[in-house]
């Protein structure tokens, strides 16, 4: 069983940046494909950045592509996304999530928030 728990939330100003993690117990962590998503308030689920295990080529929303970077440190069990010059539309929960299924991902964390004030 992989259990995801984000971090590195917060607070911040437009332009501001910030770095979350996600770490997740159990070896198998790092034979996952992950990724990033999050949820505004009123709005529904919507996918951020992906790291694929294979390859390790990445994928991002269009919405953060050229701002965020997902990256992963195997040793540590730990996925993070950078994220530079945030914007007031970027606040949300942000979740991680592991092991891509045919019916979406098999993990996830519980998310944390994330709010730019202008």
């Amino acid at each position: 069983q992989v259990q995801p728990v984000e971090s590195g939330g917060g607070l911040v100003q437009a332009g501001d940046s910030l770095r979350l993690s996600c770490a997740a117990s159990g070896r198998t962590f790092s034979t996952y494909t992950v990724a990033w998503f999050r949820q505004a308030r009123g709005k529904e689920r919507e996918f951020v950045a992906r790291l694929r295990v294979i390859g390790g080529s990445t994928d991002y929303a269009d919405s953060v592509k050229g701002r965020f970077t997902i990256s992963r440190d195997n040793a540590k069990s730990t996925v993070y996304l950078q994220m530079n010059s945030l914007k007031p539309e970027d606040t949300a929960i942000y979740y991680c999530a592991a092991a891509i299924t045919s019916s979406g991902y098999k993990y996830w964390g519980q998310g944390t928030q994330v709010t730019v004030s202008s």
